[in-house]
């Protein structure tokens, strides 16, 4: 039995992921919050990018149950566990790890990069070496006569099973859609082709199809080769851009939370106590942000680094120093960046602390905590909120910003910036090795495409001036979508 082990990242992720799960069931029963969320998913663009982050989610999810292995052993002796720490993610990726190559080599290559001598018909020559696992299923003599063919019907074949699997998810989710407004099968099919549904369920489908099919090619393909070519030590890119996704999460969850204690907290007071509170606050956020950011990041984490380099007896395997440093690094991220929403927050008590109704609290003797408890901070957690959907994609890129200048997550961790800060010195060699460097960006920025555009669905739901826009969009909606209801039922 292999011994689960709980990184502090993978108990606050945890924690997060119950957190969201009640909020969802609290919001579900409450009907203002169910339609307020309704109506940010009923964007396209707000939906399929909900989608995608769902795809990204189960990734890091399955990159947080960590464990390690029981090493074989003699009958009856103590239980010896391996030092690595392995996840799910790394289970379903062992192959990868094995396809551990000499050095670099190109995406679907069969062949290494650079020149070396080897012996051929017993003579010495300058040629590139056979990989030792990406293609090394074709022949050994004429590998180019059925590396085209052999690359072409796996990913055919990868495709295939793409879109068998797509159609039985759109099959299931109009079937399901259909049952539930009580229309046939059919019926519901046109609805959704014609785009005549109250929520983009067409965009929804199309969504899942394309990454099905941009997927289904790539898992027929990374047991045979490297689809994304290897790095410099000969380690597969995908793997590594696969297993950043949860670096990413990381970061872009838990440092926005950090950050909300600080700004709810001191927005809410200077904004109702005013006077020399809402002052001193001030003073407080301005010092903060008049120093640059990067640097005072940068202070901050080599100080953690050199806690963790004098204390090594505090971690019993790598990947649990390595987890301190990103939980500390979140930390700092958010100690250091609560500033902006702070001022959005005391703006907004300092209107709500002259409405009538906290007018009215206070006049009935009502304590200034029970007020700011009760009326303030309700309506400012839309402002909260909306900061949070938007900072995550920022801190994102954030962190690459910090990986490309050495002060970032741990270097035996992968992520986004320390694969970029290692491909500036790789796209100026000889040949040019580009796919660490647009496989790094293609993922993140994926990523970061689709927070920003689920954060405007947000904002736009959430934001008390864009209601009436939407209102009047969701009203045009359903006239279009009852249109040709009408149109049937008058023939």
């Amino acid at each position: 039995m292999p011994k689960f082990i709980l990184l502090w990242t993978d108990v606050v992720i945890a924690a997060l992921v119950v957190f969201t799960l009640l909020y969802a069931w609290r919001a579900s029963r409450n009907s203002d919050r169910r339609r307020t969320w309704s109506r940010a998913l009923r964007e396209a663009p707000a939906m399929c990018s909900a989608i995608v982050l769902a795809l990204f989610l189960v990734v890091a999810l399955s990159d947080s149950v960590h464990f390690r292995r029981a090493l074989p052993g003699a009958e009856g002796a103590a239980v010896v566990y391996a030092t690595r720490t392995e996840s799910l993610l790394d289970v379903f990726l062992a192959r990868q790890y094995e396809m551990r190559e000499a050095s670099y080599s190109r995406p679907l290559a069969y062949e290494g990069l650079a020149k070396q001598s080897v012996e051929r018909g017993g003579a010495i020559e300058r040629a590139y070496p056979r990989l030792m696992f990406g293609g090394a299923h074709l022949p050994q003599n004429a590998p180019q006569a059925s590396w085209a063919a052999d690359v072409s019907a796996r990913a055919l074949r990868g495709a295939l099973f793409a879109a068998l699997g797509s159609a039985l998810v759109c099959a299931l989710a109009i079937g399901i859609r259909a049952r539930s407004h009580g229309i046939g099968f059919a019926q519901s099919a046109r609805e959704v082709l014609r785009n005549h549904t109250e929520m983009p369920v067409r965009a929804a489908l199309l969504t899942v199809c394309a990454f099905a099919l941009f997927f289904g090619p790539m898992l027929a393909l990374m047991d045979h080769y490297h689809v994304f070519g290897t790095d410099r030590t000969g380690n597969d890119v995908l793997l590594q851009a696969l297993k950043s996704i949860r670096t990413a999460f990381v970061i872009g969850t838990l440092a926005t939370l950090a950050t909300l204690p600080f700004a709810i907290v001191f927005g809410v007071i200077a904004g109702y106590f005013k006077g020399w509170v809402d002052d001193l606050i001030q003073y407080l956020y301005t010092t903060l942000s008049s120093v640059p950011n990067v640097l005072l990041i940068a202070a901050c984490v080599l100080m953690v680094q050199v806690f963790i380099d004098k204390h090594p007896e505090f971690f019993a395997t790598a990947a649990e120093r390595a987890d301190v440093r990103l939980l500390l690094l979140c930390l700092i991220l958010g100690v250091t960046g609560w500033a902006s929403l702070c001022r959005l927050v005391r703006a907004e008590t300092l209107k709500i602390r002259e409405l009538d109704y906290v007018q009215a609290a206070t006049a009935f003797g009502s304590g200034a905590v029970r007020i700011m408890v009760r009326h303030v901070l309700p309506n400012v957690m839309h402002l909260v909120l909306i900061t949070t959907v938007l900072e995550f994609s920022a801190l994102i890129l954030y962190e690459a910003v910090l990986s490309y200048v050495g002060v970032g997550v741990d270097p035996s961790m992968n992520s986004f910036g320390g694969m970029i800060n290692l491909a500036r010195t790789e796209m100026s060699r000889d040949p040019l090795v580009w796919w660490p460097f647009v496989a790094a960006f293609g993922f993140m920025v994926t990523l970061v495409l689709a927070a920003n555009l689920f954060a405007d669905g947000v904002r736009d739901a959430f934001d008390p001036r864009a209601s009436g826009l939407r209102a009047r969009a969701f009203r045009n909606r359903r006239a279009r979508v009852a249109a040709p209801v009408a149109d049937k039922a008058g023939a």
